[in-house]
Order: C-alpha cells, then sequence, then structure tokens
C-alpha cells in the first residue's frame, strides 16, 4: 500500500474541516454574543459564554464574573445565564429558589427578568446573525464597485483560439451588430443576450480614447469557467475557475447558452468535455444531475445542471459604490437568502423539490472548503449566507431553539403568566427530538443524497 497517495486526500480532509470550524466558530460566537452583550444591557447575569462544547480547554473570569470559556467541541457554543440549568436554557429550580427571596438577586436571573429583558436578549443571537450577514454584503459590495454605465471592459478573461482586438478601457456601442443597452436594465439586456448572434469571432463597435472604431472579440458570453458549485458534477470531475469548454460530446460550443442547451439534452447521460487549462487541452466526463433552481416569482424550476458558472467575456469597469447603495444591496441579499430559504423549505414540505435540497453537517463542511479553496472573498461571503441562515433556523417556533423560547414568551405576554415549568419541560424535550431528528434526516442527506 502506498501511503503517500493519501497524503493529498487527508490534506483535503483537515482544509475543509478547519475551513467548517473556522466558519461556525465565527457565526456561532456572533450569535452567542448577541444574546450575551443584550443580556448584560438588560440586566441579566451570564454566567459562562462558551465556544464549543465537551472539556474546556481554556477559561478566564471577565470582571463582570463571567466565564469565558473554549471547549474541545468546536461545533457549537452557548451562554448560561443565571437560573439557567443548562445551554437550551432550561430553568434551575434550585438557583430560582435561591434568588425567590431577593428582588435583586431575582432580577438578574434569566426566568426572573421582565418579559421584555428575556425576549430582547432571546431574540438578539438571531438578530446579530443577520446584521453580521448585512455588514459582510455590504463590504463585498463596497470593495468591488458597481458597473461603469455604458458597459465598459475591465480585465480580460484568457480565451483560446480567438485574437481579440478588445482592450481594456473600451466602452462598448454595440455587439454583433446590436446596441449594447445599460446592463442595469435586466429586461433589456435579457433581450440583448438572446438577440446575439453566436458566432466566433464578435464584431464589436466600441468606443476608445474618443473614437468609435470596430475590432472583433471573442462571443460575450464564452464557454468560460468563472466559478465553479461546490459538490457538484463539475467540482467532482475536477473543472476548475478559468477553465474554457472547448467542445462537449466532439461538437464544438462557442458559447455558454450552447453549453446548456447540450447539458439539458443529455438527460442525465455522460457528456464527454474537451476543456483548455493554462495552455492545454484536457478531456473530462461528467454526468449532469438535476437540480432545483429558485425562480424570480419564488418557486423552484427543476433542471440538469452540471454545476458551472458564466459570465461575461471580460470583468467589466466598475467605479466605486456609495455607502448607502451598498448598504441597500447587503440588505436586499440577506432578504434573498431568507426568503429563497424559506420558499425552498416549504416546496421541500409540500413535495414539489426533492428534500436532497438540505445540507447536513457533511455537506456543510464541503461547501466551507471548496469555497475557501476559492478565495476569502468566496469564503466570507459564503460565511454570510450560513451566518443568515443559521438566524433563521433559530427563529423557527420550535422548542429548544431561540423561535420557541420566544414563543413561550408570546404565550405570557397573551395569557399574562408564564407556562406551567412542566410543560416547558415536555415541550422543550419534543423540541430537541425534533432539533435532532432532522440533523439525522440532513446527515443522512449528506451520505446517500
Amino acid at each position: 500500500m502506498d501511503v503517500l497517495a493519501f497524503v493529498p486526500q487527508f490534506g483535503g480532509f483537515l482544509y475543509t474541516i478547519a475551513s467548517f470550524v473556522i466558519a461556525l466558530s465565527v457565526i456561532v460566537a456572533v450569535h452567542e454574543y448577541g444574546h450575551y452583550i443584550v443580556g448584560r444591557w438588560s440586566g441579566i447575569h451570564a454566567e459562562v459564554f462558551s465556544l464549543g462544547f465537551g472539556p474546556v480547554l481554556w477559561s478566564r473570569v471577565d470582571k463582570h464574573g463571567t466565564r469565558w470559556q473554549v471547549a474541545a467541541l468546536p461545533f457549537g457554543g452557548y451562554v448560561k445565564f443565571l437560573g439557567d440549568a443548562d445551554a437550551a436554557s432550561g430553568k434551575d429550580a434550585g438557583a430560582m429558589q435561591a434568588a425567590a427571596d431577593d428582588p435583586a438577586a431575582l432580577r438578574r436571573t434569566m426566568h426572573g427578568a421582565p418579559l421584555w429583558a428575556r425576549t430582547a436578549t432571546v431574540a438578539a443571537g438571531p438578530v446579530f446573525n443577520f446584521v453580521m450577514s448585512a455588514i459582510i454584503f455590504t463590504a463585498v459590495a463596497m470593495s468591488q464597485g458597481i458597473m461603469r454605465d455604458p458597459l465598459t471592459i475591465g480585465a480580460l478573461a484568457p480565451l483560446p483560439g480567438v485574437e481579440s482586438g478588445l482592450q481594456q478601457g473600451d466602452e462598448l456601442i454595440t455587439a454583433g451588430g446590436i446596441a449594447v443597452p445599460s446592463y442595469t436594465d435586466p429586461d433589456a439586456w435579457e433581450a440583448f443576450r438572446e438577440a446575439l448572434p453566436q458566432e466566433q469571432p464578435l464584431e464589436y463597435q466600441v468606443r476608445r480614447d474618443g473614437r468609435d472604431i470596430s475590432v472583433n472579440g471573442p462571443y460575450l458570453y464564452p464557454p468560460y469557467v468563472r466559478g465553479v458549485v461546490p459538490r457538484s458534477a463539475a467540482a467532482d470531475a475536477g473543472l476548475q475557475p478559468e477553465d474554457v469548454i472547448l467542445a462537449m460530446n466532439g461538437a464544438p460550443v462557442v458559447s455558454f447558452d450552447q453549453l446548456k442547451t447540450h447539458v439539458e439534452a443529455a438527460d442525465g447521460k455522460v457528456l464527454v468535455l474537451d476543456v483548455w487549462r493554462d495552455g492545454e487541452q484536457v478531456e473530462m466526463a461528467l454526468a449532469p444531475r438535476r437540480t432545483d433552481e429558485p425562480q424570480p416569482d419564488g418557486g423552484f424550476a427543476t433542471r440538469w445542471r452540471i454545476g458551472i458558472i458564466g459570465g461575461l467575456a471580460f470583468e467589466p469597469a466598475t467605479v466605486p459604490a456609495g455607502f448607502g447603495a451598498s448598504l441597500a444591496a447587503g440588505t436586499y441579499q440577506v432578504w434573498a437568502v431568507v426568503e429563497t430559504s424559506l420558499s425552498g423549505l416549504k416546496h421541500m414540505i409540500t413535495g414539489a423539490i426533492s428534500t436532497c435540497n438540505l445540507s447536513g453537517p457533511i455537506g456543510i463542511a464541503e461547501t466551507s472548503g471548496a469555497m475557501a479553496s476559492q478565495g476569502a472573498e468566496s469564503f466570507i461571503r459564503f460565511i454570510a449566507v450560513l451566518s443568515t441562515a443559521v438566524g433563521l433556523l433559530n427563529l423557527f417556533p420550535v422548542p429548544a431553539l431561540d423561535g420557541g423560547h420566544l414563543m413561550f414568551y408570546a404565550y405570557e405576554a397573551v395569557s399574562g403568566r408564564p407556562p406551567s415549568d412542566r410543560a416547558v419541560r415536555v415541550l422543550m424535550s419534543l423540541g430537541i427530538a425534533i432539533v435532532l431528528s432532522l440533523m439525522v434526516f440532513a446527515l443522512g442527506n449528506d451520505l446517500f443524497c
């Protein structure tokens, strides 16, 4: 047995685990810090802030009397407030009884604090997840800028077999004899894209140094791989960003739309790809997979896909984005993740799409490693998406989750009294069972879908 043959796979496994732990730790730390800081502001004492579970590796007690600790199992975390029996914030009957005769001490417990303080403390965790996601998306938008209008060429993609006369800084006037509309008008742009003649080379009219000239260049949407979807057929086959697909099953392809046509026509059968990479041509084989894609109307459409992301034949030139526009874009992206997640859950429950769309820890870990391998920006954006998903999941009205506690508080606000301890214990046990069942189901998806 060649032990060295396992080194690359083992290294990749460690990289995936490390990426997953980093992403999860950041998200959990922000979530739990939301609980902690709002609880402190609300007058509720936090006894323990733990990043991870199990044996404690490091700890210290701050001036407020809170023990901050890092535990050996870095797959979660918790804040234990005064009066809590456990990390799920069950009531410690002994501690509550000891504080019952001292109003000041009772006020510092989680279960003796006013309703508004408990509600704010519990809701703060998911809210902090959403805020962190919005901050990340806003920062990314500001760093990327917005496309110049008219559409202007930035960096040209490395494409083989085409003598391109396009240059950085050219402003596009026409492509294939069709006027180039504003990229910010999606309807006009889609009509322009559909009308483009699929030919190579394509004739462009550009404005360069104040003069309008005609030059030849590559098709505007070439079969160029700008990104690879994690856990897809393309990722498993070894396709990489900046690959160019020259042919499928021996048939030359000029445009990304031709790729989609070949993939959908294959109906899941194996495709042989001729791929250009770093000046060399390689051959790969892969089978398209059915994918449920979110649609603008909120529904889903099932299509055959191989899992690559295309784009223009160049990086569009950008101008700096203002804070207001970036914040609006960042907030919208958070809402888009929430909306798509809820729509996907609804369609899975009704059977409209496959439950295989629900990923478990293995799937999330694999995606973490794949996004980290694509660069810091991709990994940070993935953390923002996952943070939004974690915040949303915690708001579900399931006992043991934050949403379950908020449900108890809503009952208390309406009825004027909290639910009985016995009812809470029963419902919490039921909630834990639901959460564990969901985790097992998601893990099964990771292994068998």
